[in-house]
């Protein structure tokens, strides 16, 4: 619904702003600090997402899942493509009258290494769809960043779109201007926010991409959503991303828990901004990480084979630290594409008060060092270290 100075979302006659996360794992723990809401990337669980939703009092953005072009999908083929309509048709009507249910999501990213516009066509052919089978719910597609070119043909090309979504990581406190000077004139959400992208950070000479600390990015998440989110009178509200652990990178890159459930820094701060408190028992807070002396970003080489310190700098009680040593992974994907997890080397890390020495793997290549710092009720504090071991090729 559109007010004098942007717009706002009604439900069941109320307003309502968005305060949601993107994943379907720990929910309960999402409505406890202060959550809404939660955005799904397809319906093939939909029955189960709803349901839990709806006992924990939380509204579904529920995805639908379109073909993408990057994974081989023709755009051109009116045959599948008016198949795939039909296929969402009866994923529309079977969950349309659910009480959880928000909002429909047409695909994601559809806009990530495309080249024909006719998928706009497509997706809003599903709008008009999804209008005729439920009139009672927004539409909206969801797209990877502010792309002027790409928004200019979502204008022209989807008018039964009834908002935006868009997901952006680094430059999240610029969206709100950008949404403006693309012209999009109806409202938005973000569907998708949350650390440094890897293709947004400090690169090695090997092409390993630097991660922030969980304590680093505890401090973006807060400062870009307040800028962003927080205050924009056209932004209806977001989900961020990602309620769960994935490998992405890394094991810790995206994900706002550890693979065991544990809670990074970044849930304290979603719970403050969700609910406008944090809560007593706070996660551990890792100011630095140092290998030989050195930061992740002054491009760390070591000698095959030789020993080196390790320090953390942390603050907390009763704090237990546990280490791991990956390869650096190398099935590297786009767009969130599933990667395998790298098999973790043992017998090289030896622990202290300080951190812990490393002994450097024999075999020249990448590496990078993990450290997991934990208070024993759940909270963890998360960072990691990329080096090379030898001298890399100059390729």
């Amino acid at each position: 619904m559109k007010k004098d100075n942007g717009f706002v979302l009604m439900r069941n006659n109320k307003p309502y702003f968005i305060k949601g996360a993107g994943g379907t794992r720990y929910l309960d723990r999402l409505a406890k600090y202060g959550g809404n809401s939660l955005r799904t990337w397809s319906s093939n669980n939909g029955d189960q997402d709803l349901a839990k939703a709806e006992s924990l009092g939380l509204t579904v953005t529920m995805g639908l899942d379109v073909a993408r072009e990057r994974h081989g999908f023709n755009y051109d083929d009116t045959v599948a493509v008016r198949k795939q309509l039909e296929k969402l048709r009866r994923e529309v009507i079977k969950y349309r009258n659910h009480p959880a249910l928000l909002m429909w999501g047409i695909g994601n990213e559809l806009n990530l290494d495309y080249k024909n516009p006719k998928v706009w066509d497509a997706v809003n052919d599903i709008a008009k769809m999804i209008h005729q089978e439920d009139p009672y719910h927004p539409v909206t597609t969801m797209l990877a960043g502010v792309n002027p070119g790409v928004v200019k043909n979502v204008i022209a090309r989807c008018p039964d779109l009834d908002l935006l979504a868009v997901q952006v990581y680094g430059g999240l406190a610029k969206v709100p201007e950008q949404i403006v000077n693309v012209g999009w004139k109806k409202a938005y959400i973000v569907t998708e926010w949350g650390p440094t992208g890897h293709w947004e950070s400090t690169i090695t000479p090997w092409k390993a991409a630097i991660e922030e600390t969980s304590s680093e990015k505890a401090e973006v998440y807060r400062k870009r959503y307040e800028a962003s989110i927080k205050v924009d009178q056209n932004c209806l509200g977001s989900y961020v991303f990602l309620w769960g652990q994935k490998q992405e990178r890394t094991p810790t890159w995206y994900g706002l828990f550890t693979e065991a459930g544990e809670e990074s820094e970044v849930i304290d701060v979603m719970q403050y901004l969700w609910t406008g408190k944090w809560p007593d028992d706070r996660a551990p807070h890792l100011d630095s990480l140092t290998l030989d002396g050195k930061r992740a970003t002054n491009f760390i080489y070591l000698q095959p084979g030789k020993t080196y310190p390790v320090n953390i700098y942390i603050k907390g009680q009763g704090l237990t630290s546990r280490w791991e040593l990956l390869p650096e992974s190398t099935d590297l994907k786009n767009g969130g594409d599933r990667e395998s997890r790298p098999q973790a080397m043992p017998g090289l890390i030896t622990a202290n008060q300080k951190g812990c020495t490393l002994k450097a793997p024999e075999k020249a290549g990448a590496y990078r060092l993990f450290l997991y710092v934990s208070n024993g009720r759940n909270k963890v504090a998360t960072g990691n270290i990329p080096f090379f071991v030898g001298i890399p090729s100059q390729k």
